[in-house]
């Protein structure tokens, strides 16, 4: 018999052997319908999984990421095995399942286009009704080898020759399809109710532009038609919010061929932007930060020292000077903060010491990856690095989730916490990893509640673990934003140190910290999120003035004047037009408000006003209006 753990802390025993799938029937039928995997002792299993020793199971189901993944996972096999009974001359590469979705590449020399795509779609049908049992097995390399050039698949040969050499080698077959996998999955293809193709492109086979271009396909599925449909409604309104598109309507910001990556700004745009750095360095300020600046251009010495060259020296813009020596455009502050700490002595009555800044950094992101804000060569990452004792590591974390909160929230925005542990890459000694990760989970539960927050193993940063911070917006998307790292490595490789109370050195401790992540990305994603009707304090033009006649121009210029005085962003538009054309162009602008002026303000020297957010407000006098809007605005109301 085998004690198992299960949600609630209830125990129950069971026989040895018996799997994931049978324990969740022996909780009940309807909770075994909807299983999509299992969580045995914290790693996601097949549903087929023996449980053979006394262990923590929890049943997931499409409700749990780790569940979708498994259902997406499954329906990019019935995708794959509807390609290849199409078109059997396509080779198959990848098909994992990603955070939206799953995608699918195969090596073809034809991209898919939308007839093929159909007729997939018809094919994968009719799989799901033939209801094929996914089965699992394993298989010696050699044999394993064998199988893939036998079925005239050698991406799957590479990738078993690849594997380690004592890598368990795994396949899963349904009907005459077997695909090398290493699960989990679902027990057969009729569980798969609805599903859309939604793309194609072109892909490099590991993502080295090297490497041949395969073609990729996007797509979704769901256990429901109607959480398809949802999912469909979703995605046309997040067409609608596109922020390049918005960006340009709404004459924020543009790119160009001639700089890849790297947005042009326009004056109502950078208007926005600045007034979110304000913010940023007013509040930050409040909390005893320090702001610096550095060099944009360093030399290799210095990302030599930090480990930076040999971890990420592919993603840096590297030059020589006029000299000869490697330089490289900074791709983050860290070393440029380590400088300013070792400008002079620190001593422990220093600390906690924060030095942010928004200096512009520049990664070379692959043009394929490059993605309107959310994805650049060039921005200003809301950056701090803060220098604490052991002591210190709960209260400072905990005072920077509470900056993210207050930040986030003045958006209306839910965000959910994550820890991310050693990579494979790490540098450092492992005892000071498990010492790093110890102390951020001691922290997330005192946070969050006992091991209420996901763990993302593998995903930490080369140099210490991180508490990264995942942003839903109003569409129910989810975004990686801020993050939380700490840092026992650079502070040895730069041999930093302070005074502690008994006069001796001691190495301080580094948090690298970023709550928006980078204020271009932030920008992009409230873009989408407002569909470009900012909140008043941050929108670009806060009121705009109509005039309904000529005759009422220069009053409206005067009340220009007096808005512009209080700082309040304004805008007049006195051309010759009707004003149902202006008022309606002014609501395309998503303007929070518009002040309307004719005879009758001028003869009471007042305004008319249309809140975005409230209608119609009517006439009211100058001093009311200024009064209302600036109390919204120092409000940070949305």
């Amino acid at each position: 018999m085998v004690k198992v753990t299960l949600k609630d802390d209830v125990v129950k025993e069971y026989e040895a052997g018996i799997s994931v799938y049978e324990i969740a029937r022996s909780i009940s039928e309807g909770l075994a319908r909807n299983a999509m995997a299992g969580e045995v002792d914290g790693e996601v299993k097949d549903l087929r999984f023996p449980i053979e020793k006394d262990c923590s199971v929890k049943i997931l189901t499409f409700e749990d990421l780790a569940g979708k993944k498994a259902f997406w996972h499954t329906t990019s096999h019935v995708m794959a095995q509807a390609v290849k009974r199409l078109y059997p001359e396509m080779k198959l590469a990848i098909g994992p399942s990603i955070d939206n979705g799953f995608y699918y590449d195969f090596d073809t020399d034809e991209p898919f286009i939308p007839e093929m795509l159909s007729k997939i779609e018809e094919e994968m049908g009719k799989i799901v009704k033939e209801d094929l049992e996914l089965k699992r097995f394993e298989l010696p390399r050699e044999e394993a080898i064998a199988l893939m050039e036998k079925k005239g698949e050698p991406y799957k040969v590479e990738l078993i020759r690849d594997l380690p050499e004592d890598a368990v080698i795994s396949f899963y077959e349904q009907g005459e399809f077997t695909d090398l996998c290493a699960g989990p999955h679902l027990l057969s293809t009729g569980k798969i109710k609805a599903f859309k193709l939604l793309s194609s492109s072109g892909a490099y086979w590991r993502g080295n532009e090297k490497n041949k271009m395969l073609q990729r396909i996007y797509a979704i599925s769901f256990p429901k038609s109607s959480e398809l449909e949802n999912y469909l409604n979703l995605i046309e309104e997040a067409k609608k919010r596109d922020h390049r598109k918005l960006g340009k309507e709404l004459d924020l910001f543009f790119f160009d061929e001639t700089a890849p990556g790297m947005a042009y700004w326009l004056p109502k745009g950078f208007t926005m932007l600045n007034t979110l750095i304000d913010f940023w360095r007013k509040e930050h300020k409040k909390r005893g930060y320090q702001e610096f600046s550095g060099p944009q251009l360093n030399s290799s010495v210095l990302w030599k020292t930090s480990g930076h060259w040999d971890h990420y020296k592919e993603d840096m813009f590297v030059l020589e000077d006029a000299d000869g020596k490697e330089q490289a455009l900074k791709p983050m502050n860290c070393p440029n903060s380590i400088k300013i700490y070792q400008n002079k002595q620190r001593s422990y009555k220093d600390l906690p010491l924060r030095f942010n800044d928004v200096d512009v950094i520049h990664r070379n992101e692959k043009s394929g990856q490059l993605n309107g804000l959310f994805r650049v060569r060039m921005f200003r990452q809301d950056d701090s690095h803060n220098y604490i004792t052991d002591e210190q590591i709960g209260s400072e974390i905990k005072d920077i989730v509470e900056i993210a909160n207050k930040f986030y929230s003045i958006f209306g925005l839910e965000y959910q916490l994550t820890l991310s542990t050693r990579p494979d890459d790490f540098m450092g000694e492992i005892e000071t990893w498990n010492r790093a990760e110890e102390d951020l989970k001691k922290v997330l539960n005192e946070i969050c509640g006992e091991n209420n927050y996901r763990i993302n193993e593998g995903d930490g940063a080369f140099y210490g673990p991180k508490i990264d911070i995942k942003m839903k917006d109003c569409l129910g998307r989810e975004w990686q934003m801020g993050t939380i790292q700490l840092d026992f490595q650079l502070p040895q490789r730069f041999e930093l140190y302070y005074i502690d109370k008994n006069g001796e050195k001691k190495t301080p401790i580094m948090v690298h910290r970023a709550i928006f992540g980078s204020f271009e990305r932030f920008i992009g994603i409230l873009t989408e999120h407002f569909a470009g009707a900012f909140p008043t304090w941050l929108a670009p033009v806060q009121v705009k003035i109509l005039t309904i006649a000529e005759a009422h121009a220069e009053y409206a210029k005067k009340l220009q004047e007096e808005f512009e005085a209080e700082g309040i962003r304004v805008e007049l538009d006195d051309r010759n037009e009707k004003i149902g054309y202006k008022i309606r162009e002014a609501r395309l602008e998503k303007v929070p408000y518009i002040v309307v002026v004719g005879d009758k303000e001028v003869e009471a020297q007042a305004v008319g006003v249309r809140s975005r957010k409230e209608g119609e407000l009517g006439q009211m006098s100058v001093q009311a209006f200024v009064e209302k809007l600036k109390k919204e605005i120092e409000n940070y109301e949305r």
